[in-house]
């Protein structure tokens, strides 16, 4: 089990992030500069938190253990001006901002960018919201769901006779944080290396899900036409779907190359195929699809997915079993890599999460702390700005904090 260390630094110690954000995409965004040693200062409602923290499994908050780990927690109910004038106080000494209300609330809480680049003229504010700060939609609900319909990523996924299909996950969101630490860390070059300004980060859900699509635009220009749903075909390249196996488990195979279809006709035992006018190049393939898949998903189902895969592999045919979370555990990849970290927990003993993401040969992430309580951090942090215990005590009672 790895263990958590205050003390470690990662290629991002010095910096502090203040974040006032909820459920995932600013999470996601923050996390990312935690695990490499940030000093990411959840901003909380007193009493009830990022609403993150009420995503619970079983009664245990593991969404809020994964995307809150490296982090701080300090509650202010920014309702009150004597919170707002504390979050002042901390921008002064903060180099990054990452907010996702509604556009335009920022402003009404008197915590418009040009009052915050008073205060610091060095900070990056990453606003991030469902259809960005301008444009017909601003002001619309910022839901990723929404999102995920409208950007058509919903419209190509899932099968052609069947209702488009939005992710099982907060997918937009997801993609978002990561644009967002990129910007986050584009912005705090120019600051540091170019001695430039601060700067604002109009981060939407729509752009980034949206680029991640490909070429639609221009696909759609060229060919005057919609691309359908294939389910887990493919409009590119073909062979490429999921085949069941003769004991109920699933092979996912991609032949996107003309020598990998070929070796695959050779190993099920279809060499004609090679030659078969229907099946000789990728677009024929494509064109013909369906009966690609009737004859190789034929030959898959007579047999179980162990000595599919083992045949494949053997053939360095380019397939791999569809694992499920049970799977992905006990793979020994998986193990080899920890790709899957253990860390210690107080609710579960030992909490499973994904690693940090990208591995770094010399400047590595680093575990300092898991996800805080709500306010956890609250006298440390207000401590640095001269407010004394009893400060703190009268803060607390007035709802400030």
């Amino acid at each position: 089990m790895h263990e958590f260390n205050p003390d470690d630094k990662g290629p991002l110690d010095g910096v502090r992030v203040l974040d006032m954000t909820r459920l995932i995409a600013g999470n996601m965004l923050s996390l990312q500069l935690a695990d490499f040693g940030a000093e990411v200062i959840k901003i909380e409602p007193p009493g009830k938190g990022d609403p993150l923290r009420a995503w619970k499994d079983d009664g245990i908050d593991c969404h809020w253990k994964v995307y809150a780990r490296n982090k701080k927690s300090l509650t202010l109910n920014l309702r009150e001006p004597e919170a707002i004038d504390i979050l002042l106080r901390l921008v002064e000494g903060a180099d990054v901002l990452i907010e996702n209300f509604r556009p335009g609330r920022l402003e009404e809480m008197g915590l418009a960018p040009d009052t915050l680049h008073l205060r610091n003229p060095k900070l990056i504010i990453a606003r991030i919201s469902g259809w960005g700060q301008t444009g017909p939609y601003r002001n619309r609900p910022g839901f990723g769901s929404l999102v995920e319909a409208m950007s058509g990523f919903a419209d190509r996924n899932g099968f052609p006779d069947r209702e488009p299909v939005l992710p099982p996950l907060a997918l937009a969101d997801m993609i978002a944080g990561l644009y967002g630490a990129m910007a986050v860390m584009i912005a705090t070059r120019e600051v540091e290396v170019k001695g430039g300004r601060g700067q604002v980060v109009d981060l939407s859900l729509l752009e980034p899900i949206f680029s991640v699509l490909g070429p639609e635009a221009l696909t759609h220009k060229v060919t005057g036409r919609v691309k359908q749903r294939m389910g887990s075909g493919s409009n590119t390249s073909s062979p490429r779907n999921a085949y069941p196996t003769r004991d109920g488990k699933w092979v996912a195979l991609s032949a996107s190359i003309q020598s990998m279809a070929e070796r695959v006709f050779r190993v099920i035992g279809r060499e004609d195929m090679i030659d078969d006018d229907r099946f000789r190049t990728n677009p024929d393939r494509v064109k013909h699809r369906d009966q690609v898949d009737a004859i190789l998903g034929g030959w898959i189902k007579e047999r179980d997915q162990a000595e599919v895969l083992e045949i494949f592999e053997r053939e360095e045919v380019t397939a791999s079993g569809i694992y499920d979370i049970r799977d992905i555990i006990a793979d020994s990849h998986f193990q080899g890599r920890e790709v899957l970290v253990d860390l210690p927990d107080e609710d579960v003993g030992s909490a499973p999460m994904h690693n940090i993401i990208p591995r770094l040969s010399a400047t590595p992430g680093t575990f300092r702390l898991p996800a805080p309580a709500l306010g956890e951090h609250n006298a440390a942090l207000l401590a640095e700005l001269d407010i004394d215990a009893n400060g703190l005590a009268d803060l607390t009672e007035r709802g400030v904090i």
